[in-house]
């Protein structure tokens, strides 16, 4: 089965509410897919669509060019956490993924193996209701790998984990996608994916906002941004601001300025005994390219939920 997720002009209405407007993007194997955008933008409910458990109005939906209500074990095919909490709390971690994998065809060996490769083996065998939202998470990610599936869907897997938890599953994340799979993410956390996709999809108002790679993504939002640290901020952004360059400040001793090439940066402070210790090129963080980007898409959702409220 090839490894792909494709969505399609996906169209869904929840009442007076457009959830999907027109939904549009490919994730292809090899890498990881960030999927990210403000609340009510439509992730959740396209990855539900994905998975068969929503139906959208319009548009299609295909894991490896089928859809997923076709697939006869869909275990072995495409591997989703979508609810961490999604789980009998009676029941151990281990006898929750024996039934998952017995529902499949999949074996006792296979579930041990998984426990494994998700450093679950102190916890397999206590009641999963006693599980951290850590532990949630592991067991998740545990039960969508049973299958040794080609694609891999995964909504905020960083939720609840520990600091050494997150850098094991960024690594853990681009191992999978190092193996060929096609291994979408959907997360609030920038800086986290920043670190681990290769590629970004940001959606707002129930579309696709951009779809690049997070490397030209940051490069754009770092375009003609300078980087100035000075302990004489307001005097700089004084003389700055007179020349006609936008200023930010971005800490207490610094200051990000566009409009203005480095080199006149450097004259102008220089000119007006301003002292400064670095001018460099800016580079802008994921969060900031996406928070750039999703202004529009946030002041729209927080405009109609405000009419609706009236």
């Amino acid at each position: 089965m090839e490894a792909t997720i494709e969505v399609a002009g996906l169209r869904k209405r929840f009442g007076q509410s457009m959830a999907l407007d027109g939904m549009s993007f490919t994730v292809t194997p090899g890498r990881v897919t960030g999927f990210v955008g403000p609340n009510g933008a439509g992730k959740s409910t396209t990855m539900r669509v994905i998975l068969g458990l929503d139906a959208a109005d319009e548009g299609t939906a295909l894991v490896g060019g089928r859809p997923y209500t076709s697939l006869r074990h869909p275990l072995n095919h495409v591997g989703a956490l979508l609810d961490a909490g999604a789980l009998q709390p009676s029941r151990t971690g281990r006898n929750h993924l024996l039934w998952l994998a017995h529902s499949q065809g999949l074996t006792a060996r296979r579930v041990d193996e998984v426990i494994e490769q998700l450093g679950l083996e102190s916890a397999a065998r206590r009641k999963a209701g006693g599980y951290s939202l850590g532990m949630r998470q592991r067991l998740g990610i545990a039960a969508a790998l049973l299958g040794d599936p080609p694609v891999l869907m995964l909504d905020e897997p960083f939720n609840g984990l520990d600091p050494e938890g997150v850098v094991w599953i960024r690594g853990f994340l681009r191992s999978l996608a190092t193996q060929g799979r096609a291994v979408l993410v959907s997360s609030h956390l920038m800086s986290e994916l920043e670190d681990t996709a290769g590629q970004i999809v940001v959606v707002g108002r129930g579309r696709v906002i951009a779809d690049t790679s997070v490397a030209d993504l940051i490069a754009t939002a770092s375009d003609g941004q300078v980087t100035l640290r000075t302990t004489a901020r307001s005097e700089a952004m004084t003389v700055l601001a007179h020349d006609g360059a936008t200023v930010a400040a971005t800490d207490r001793d610094t200051l990000t300025v566009s409009g203005l090439a480095a080199e006149r940066i450097v004259t102008l402070l220089s000119q007006n005994a301003v002292p400064f210790s670095e001018v460099a090129a800016h580079r802008a963080t994921l969060e900031e390219a996406y928070l750039d980007l999703t202004r529009d898409a946030v002041e729209f959702r927080a405009g109609a939920e405000q009419e609706a409220a009236r």
